[in-house]
């Protein structure tokens, strides 16, 4: 996983160290009167396309541990779906990297302020895919959605609300509300739950060790999920203590599941 800050960068210009491409995406938000632009790293697979796309959504700030301002993505997982033939898209949404609008997702642990939270982080990934389907080298084509975090959850919440939309859904250390807050299981269930009516199965990467959300409490939220109807699978990896909520930065562990996953889904026609 890797942060990077893009403020010395121009527009549209090559992230020399990554391959990734730092684009603003001209979307249909509107904040204050003003239009929303929203920073997107994007990975391009070799070949002429137009390509599947994978989108690919990060998390909290961790309530402060990393700055809004940084823009995160990972490219370790950008070279192992490029290899696959996918184009990786990492939007930022309002108020993170160097996107347009406040970020006010927010950390309250009241239960309509963190699902309100969730619905405007929802509505930005979905008008960060809506203006990345105009793009030429982006094929028609149902995408892959994940997410670490805040984005596992949202990930999965995303698909169930755009089924149509999505051929394959991973959760990277998926929930919105950290463990310790009193409502966090009401919370996470209920995001959880908007993606169970997603038809196809899910796949769901979590560690031990993690200072966030312990394993109980991320088999609760995935036995909530399959309760209301969602289907997935998941996995559990061991990790030092407190790193467990990192195992994004391990594609050793991930890289055969997640592969296995994908050749179960239908090939992505690009068209």
């Amino acid at each position: 996983m890797t942060r990077a800050d893009f403020a010395s960068l121009t527009r549209g210009a090559v992230v020399a160290w990554t391959r990734g491409k730092s684009e603003f995406l001209q979307t249909d938000l509107i904040e204050d009167g003003k239009p929303i632009r929203l920073e997107a790293v994007i990975f391009r697979p070799t070949g002429a396309g137009p390509f599947p796309l994978a989108v690919i959504n990060h998390g909290s700030t961790g309530g402060g541990i990393i700055l809004p301002t940084e823009t995160w993505f990972s490219t370790d997982l950008a070279n192992f779906l490029n290899d696959r033939g996918w184009i990786v898209a990492y939007p930022q949404r309002r108020g993170r990297g160097k996107s347009d609008g406040l970020y006010d997702e927010g950390y309250a642990c009241n239960v309509d302020m963190s699902l309100g939270g969730a619905d405007r982080a929802l509505a930005d990934i979905d008008a960060a895919i809506a203006a990345l389907r105009r793009r030429q080298d982006i094929a028609s084509a149902p995408i892959l959605i994940g997410g670490q975090s805040r984005g596992g959850v949202l990930s999965i919440a995303y698909a169930g609300l755009h089924p149509e939309q999505v051929a394959g859904a991973v959760n990277f250390v998926g929930g919105w509300a950290r463990e310790s807050c009193l409502v966090a299981s009401t919370v996470n269930h209920s995001l959880f739950e908007r993606g169970a009516s997603y038809p196809k199965p899910t796949i769901w990467l979590y560690g031990q060790h993690d200072t966030f959300y312990s394993i109980a409490h991320s088999r609760d939220n995935f036995a909530a999920f399959e309760k209301a109807g969602g289907r997935g699978k998941f996995l559990e990896f061991e990790a030092q203590a407190g790193q467990g909520h990192f195992v994004f930065r391990r594609p050793n562990l991930w890289s055969g599941p997640l592969d296995s996953y994908l050749k179960s889904l239908a090939a992505p026609a690009q068209r």
